[in-house]
């Protein structure tokens, strides 16, 4: 079977490197020349475990190829994937013109059957919208090929991408017809031998669940912790609160856990773009607008906290463990920790900063407005408190005589709930955390 992907951003190429890994012969097209020369190179853009390996071994191996035109490979491909991005407008709608650029050039070239299927997260009733820049394409030609499109939105976590494709809870696709079904049950059934979890429903429904789903985890996010902040407030402490709730079946214990807000590349544009779907359709989504409004607020508490223990914090040396929005990731888009270091400057803190993987996106997004540490005890070397922003594995288990040695200071503000306030008290530190 042979497909394409357009795009080579974190979902195409995961999606790629899975599909050519179970046999399928995909094409990887992006404008970008540079990237695919490197890509074609083994040089990948992004850090996510695992797939560099995969990418190498499927081009080496020739499942796997790379190109900057769609139109070379259209003759020879029964799906397109559209896994362009869609980053957020002004007013936090989805900007699709990079997705209706696909679907113009999918119907200047074809010349024979094909799905165009959308991978990328787009607004309910953009299908439509494509199918019509699609039906104008094949007029200006004057030719009559059959067609369709389809909606596959992706549901994987960085970090734990090739994971969620290769073994998926879930596939979810949106069809019009029993033909597009088939060829997209082909296409998925090397993943779902053991129990074949593929979801069909209409196309507007799929393009929901996308957004429906990402709102209800970043909800349970907001909700706990302004759960947090109350138990502040009143002496109880989160982290039993969960326990206690979580234990309960129709809630579960999945992200339930307190902290400084969420970020990346989905939950914080998905909300944003499902808030402005709703008012393009005359509906004011009100707990979707309170998890955003709680979340901007959550990503000022570690700064908060530091505020509160060190001011004036003009002169104080700030050590900020871990940059990128979760582990695993090199991804700083939306991260809390941006939010911390901006506050911290303008009060006129120095920052040194460190994380296992995401050193050069942020001298890439802050520059030298901040100090780099070689590691996390670098990082501590006369500093008056320690951040923690990110729940790397590495920084669970700490030396924390060393730590206190180097330090100037004995402050500790944990982001992520992830140390015991006992244990760092009989070593001698100031201990804040969310929610305790």
């Amino acid at each position: 079977m042979n497909i394409a992907i357009v795009g080579t951003g974190y979902v195409g190429l995961v999606s790629g490197a899975c599909f050519a890994e179970v046999g399928i012969n995909v094409t990887c097209i992006d404008i970008n020349q540079e990237k695919i020369d490197n890509l074609k190179k083994g040089k990948i853009p992004i850090y996510e475990p695992g797939l560099e390996e995969l990418v190498i071994r499927n081009h080496k191996e020739g499942r796997l190829k790379f190109a900057t035109e769609l139109s070379s490979c259209l003759n020879n491909v029964e799906v397109v994937f559209c896994a362009v991005g869609t980053p957020p407008d002004n007013d936090g709608s989805a900007d699709l013109k990079y997705v209706l650029e696909v679907a113009r050039t999918f119907g200047q070239h074809i010349n024979k059957y094909a799905i165009l299927v959308t991978k990328s997260t787009v607004p309910v009733g953009t299908s439509k919208k494509i199918k019509t820049a699609i039906h104008e394409e094949l007029q200006k030609r004057g030719v009559e090929i059959p067609f369709e499109v389809a909606s596959n939105p992706e549901f994987l976590k960085e970090g734990a991408a090739i994971k969620d494709f290769m073994s998926p809870d879930r596939v979810v696709i949106g069809i019009e017809s029993e033909r597009a079904r088939k060829v997209m049950e082909r296409l998925y059934r090397p993943f779902l031998l053991n129990n074949f979890r593929v979801i069909f429903m209409d196309i507007a429904s799929a393009e929901m669940t996308k957004y429906a789903a990402n709102s209800m985890l970043a909800t349970r996010i907001s909700f706990m912790n302004d759960i947090a902040n109350l138990c502040e407030l009143v002496g109880a402490d989160v982290n039993m609160v969960r326990k206690g709730i979580g234990t309960d079946a129709r809630i579960g214990n999945k992200f339930l856990y307190a902290g400084c807000g969420y970020g990346g590349s989905c939950f914080p544009k998905d909300v944003k773009a499902l808030i402005n779907t709703g008012k393009e359709h005359g509906y004011h989504m009100q707990i979707i607008e309170a998890v955003e409004r709680v979340n901007e607020q959550q990503k000022s508490i570690v700064f908060n906290k530091l505020n509160k223990a060190l001011s004036p914090l003009k002169g104080k040396r700030i050590a900020v463990w871990g940059l990128a929005f979760k582990p695993e990731t090199d991804d700083m888009r939306e991260a809390p920790a941006l939010v911390v270091i901006e506050k911290l400057l303008s009060a006129g803190a120095d920052v040194i900063a460190y994380d296992p993987v995401a050193m050069d996106e942020a001298k890439r997004r802050l520059g030298n407005k901040i100090s780099y540490a070689k590691d996390m005890y670098d990082a501590v070397v006369d500093a008056d408190a320690i951040a923690l922003m990110t729940e790397w594995k590495q920084f669970r288990v700490p030396s924390w005589n060393v730590i206190h040695k180097a330090m100037k200071g004995n402050l500790i503000v944990d982001g992520r709930n992830i140390y015991d306030a006992l244990e760092l008290s009989e070593e001698g530190f100031e201990y804040h955390c969310i929610g305790r």
